[in-house]
């Protein structure tokens, strides 16, 4: 009903008490004022300003008008500011995705340079597979998502843009006390007669039993596990080994050994992912700070 311009004009208007003094502060004629004040109280229905000798007094109409003009246009104000900040990259809500094994290392120590840099910078974060992220970075609910190439690739559509990060090797994770346990290489043909313990439903293809192939035997699994962090609490009891992302070694508890399986070590390719067009500066530079913790010189968009 009543346009923002107008109401900036009755603030003024009210706090210096007078269309002379307005039009200077604004920039106006004085009949220019006039006649938009008078515009305004038909719009309001009534008069909002009593007209005096010496000035104007805003009427109990105008008053109100006022009170409610002032709270328009201080949260206009703040919008404004807060628009700002998301633009500059210095404020606003990031929306982060990532994969489970990238929330135990990579994403929380860029989060943390990001928030000592940008502290105003409010983070969401949501974790999924790579491929509910990706679709969710294509339907705008998502700003930033750490993605891998396994089990399905990328599948990135026009309107998305990768940054490689790294190639992450998987690494057997063995019993403290396993005979292997001490080496920094075990060759997988070594390990043909271990219980293994697996995440995937009977039937599926995974990078371990890929891996195992390409050394001549099937894996033996007589327990499944969802999550990684599940399946070292069976190997510290000696209940199996398992394969588990090198970026999540830091991660690892102390009574479970990591061991590289050398030529033989299953690996997938973790990427960030953001949108081709309208990126926020805040997931810039997140982005610049994920390639940094993977040891990049910089994480360039490609």
């Amino acid at each position: 009903m009543f346009d923002t311009d107008a109401l900036v004009l009755l603030d003024v208007v009210a706090r210096t008490g007078s269309f002379t003094a307005a039009a200077l502060q604004l920039n106006y004629t004085q009949s220019a004022v006039s006649r938009r004040i008078a515009t305004l109280e038909a719009q309001a229905g009534g008069p909002l300003f009593a007209r005096l000798p010496r000035g104007v007094r805003l009427t109990p109409a105008g008053r109100t008008l006022h009170r409610y003009a002032r709270e328009v246009l201080e949260r206009l104000g703040r919008a404004g500011e807060e628009l700002a900040a998301i633009h500059q990259g210095t404020g606003g809500r990031l929306r982060v995705g990532a994969f489970a094994t990238a929330n135990a290392v990579l994403v929380p120590a860029a989060l943390r340079e990001l928030r000592a840099a940008r502290p105003e910078v409010a983070v969401s974060m949501v974790e999924g597979l790579s491929t509910h992220l990706m679709d969710g970075l294509g339907r705008a609910e998502i700003d930033i998502a750490v993605v891998s190439d396994h089990p399905s690739g990328l599948g990135a559509g026009p309107e998305v843009e990768v940054t490689r990060l790294m190639e992450d090797e998987l690494l057997v994770a063995l019993p403290g006390g396993h005979p292997l346990a001490g080496r920094a290489r075990v060759d997988l043909r070594d390990l043909r007669d271990e219980s293994w313990i697996e995440g995937a439903p009977p039937g599926t293809v995974t990078m371990l039993g890929a891996a195992c192939a390409r050394a001549g035997f099937a894996p033996r699994i007589d327990l499944r596990i969802a999550e990684w962090t599940g399946k070292l609490g069976y190997v510290a009891a000696g209940l199996g080994v398992t394969l588990v992302p090198a970026m999540a070694a830091p991660a690892v508890r102390p009574d479970v050994a990591l061991c590289s399986l050398g030529e033989l070590a299953p690996r997938r390719t973790v990427y960030a992912a953001l949108p081709r067009t309208a990126a926020l500066p805040a997931a810039s530079a997140l982005l610049g700070l994920l390639g940094a913790g993977a040891g990049l010189p910089a994480a360039g968009r490609s």
